[in-house]
């Protein structure tokens, strides 16, 4: 089951630092090793509710404990304080449903955990 990193991402004024750029440079390869999929890099993002300033990066990973390892790898440690320093970001890892999931068949879990 694939998991998602998702960064929402804020560059202060607008234009990435030097540092920023030295990051993008290097990033991609610290992922390879972890199988990891890049889906969305500084994406415009279309707003249909409540507010998001900023644009966001996605990747996927094979799965939460990849991405972990990834993130906590001695190679992304190296090069993180060049995005942490100079952009706002807020990271989640997100797991992905299966195959068989249906919305109304978890809805079916919520009424039966509440006796219904």
């Amino acid at each position: 089951m694939s998991t998602y990193l998702i960064n929402h991402l804020r560059i202060p004024g607008g234009i990435p630092t030097e540092e920023s750029l030295r990051y993008l440079e290097q990033v991609q390869a610290t992922t390879e090793a972890y199988g990891a999929r890049w889906l969305a890099v500084d994406a415009e993002v279309q707003v249909i509710e409540g507010s998001w300033p900023g644009s966001v990066v996605l990747i996927e990973f094979p799965d939460a404990e990849t991405a972990k390892a990834w993130y906590n790898s001695p190679e992304y440690q190296a090069i993180l304080s060049l995005r942490t320093a100079h952009t706002i970001n807020d990271l989640i890892l997100v797991d992905s449903v299966g195959p068989e999931f249906t919305v109304a068949g978890y809805a079916q879990q919520i009424r039966t955990l509440l006796g219904q």
